[in-house]
């Protein structure tokens, strides 16, 4: 092991800087990861370019990077399940204590827990990363050190369509077609959506995300109305969809969501955009249209290494672009562009392979 810890650290808003950090010891209950795969999300980009999202709010140096995947170099003295040379892909959520939430099984509602790359807990975009090693997984010998770092982003789709209820012969409307969108619509799919219409501005990512098994990819005209755009859905599909999942947070695009989705059907808002939203309530009240919300994702890291490993999901097209870990700063600047769909950093400087 080498003593290059090259870590990528927000010091404030637009003050992205390349440092080397001591690399860190494990606790009895923590493995000492050599990182290989990080993928950059568009929360990243964000605390970049603003310092804040909503309530959380950059103070001090955070390390960015949540996404992630990486190989055991130690373990804990407490740790049984996972040895030296595992490969394994990181949850970054770790409840710090057994509250409610927790016992409850919904520990991502845990008002303290440690979320990587989120106020003040740092993140894992660094050659060497400790963890919670009950939050780290084995990834089987045929999933990539890449699709174990897009376990996390797929995580939100596979919660977000637990939340809908998905299931065999649903249809459903995906607002929205990035990184989530398209995860949302690959997750839809392996649990028995029948027919998706998913709808973005660009014609690029829709192209995506026909690749991908979406039946009606459809490029918004800026100048139509929310009405107008549901009315659209329900034609295409022959019928309004059963669910609406909303990826983007733009208010006009919450309330094609509410106007599509058929009576007695579920929105659930993904993306998250202002803090106050004017949508059609009384519509969807009559209706008797449920609108849930999601919050990152809690129990999902099995399910998603199954999917992966039984080729039941492939996210491996996501990834249009790669970088050295040394080459951050344009990673993140070919992100914030929205060139591509994933921008994945290479850690290990000896493996820069999927």
């Amino acid at each position: 092991m080498d003593k290059d810890n090259l870590t990528v650290v927000l010091h404030a808003k637009g003050d992205m800087r390349l440092e080397h950090r001591p690399i860190p010891e494990p606790g009895p209950n923590e493995v000492l990861l050599q990182m290989h795969s990080v993928g950059i999300c568009g929360s990243d980009v964000h605390y970049w370019q603003h310092g804040r999202i909503g309530d959380f709010v950059l103070k001090k140096p955070m390390v960015l990077g949540h996404e992630a995947s990486g190989r055991v170099l130690k373990v804990g003295s407490d740790v049984t399940h996972l040895k030296p040379g595992d490969r394994v892909a990181v949850e970054p959520g770790v409840p710090r204590e057994m509250d409610e939430y927790f016992k409850s099984g919904r520990y991502n509602l845990s008002p303290t827990i440690f979320f990587c790359a989120t106020p003040p807990d740092d993140g894992n975009l660094c050659r060497y990363y400790k963890h919670s090693a009950n939050f780290c997984y084995k990834l089987p010998d045929n999933v990539t050190f890449e699709e174990g770092a897009l376990i996390e982003p797929l995580s939100v789709g596979i919660h977000a369509c637990r939340r809908a209820g998905v299931t065999l012969g649903s249809t459903v409307l995906i607002c929205g077609a990035g990184p989530i969108g398209l995860v949302c619509l690959l997750v839809a799919k392996a649990m028995g959506a029948s027919m998706a219409v998913i709808t973005d501005l660009s014609s690029e990512r829709l192209a995506m995300a026909k690749e991908l098994g979406a039946d009606f990819p459809v490029q918004v005209k800026r100048e139509a109305t929310p009405e107008q755009l549901a009315n659209q859905v329900g034609e295409l599909l022959g019928a309004p969809p059963h669910i609406t999942i909303e990826c983007t947070g733009v208010e006009s695009s919450v309330q094609t969501g509410i106007y599509a989705t058929r009576s007695g059907g579920v929105v659930v808002l993904v993306g998250h955009g202002k803090q106050m939203v004017t949508i059609p309530l009384v519509n969807a009240a009559v209706r008797e249209v449920d609108i849930r919300g999601i919050f990152r994702y809690c129990n999902t890291w099995p399910m998603a290494i199954a999917m992966l490993a039984s080729k039941k999901v492939n996210v491996s097209p996501l990834v249009t672009h790669r970088f050295p870990l040394e080459q951050a700063v344009e990673a993140f600047e070919t992100t914030r562009q929205g060139l591509g769909v994933k921008v994945m950093l290479k850690c290990d400087k000896d493996d820069q392979n999927p």
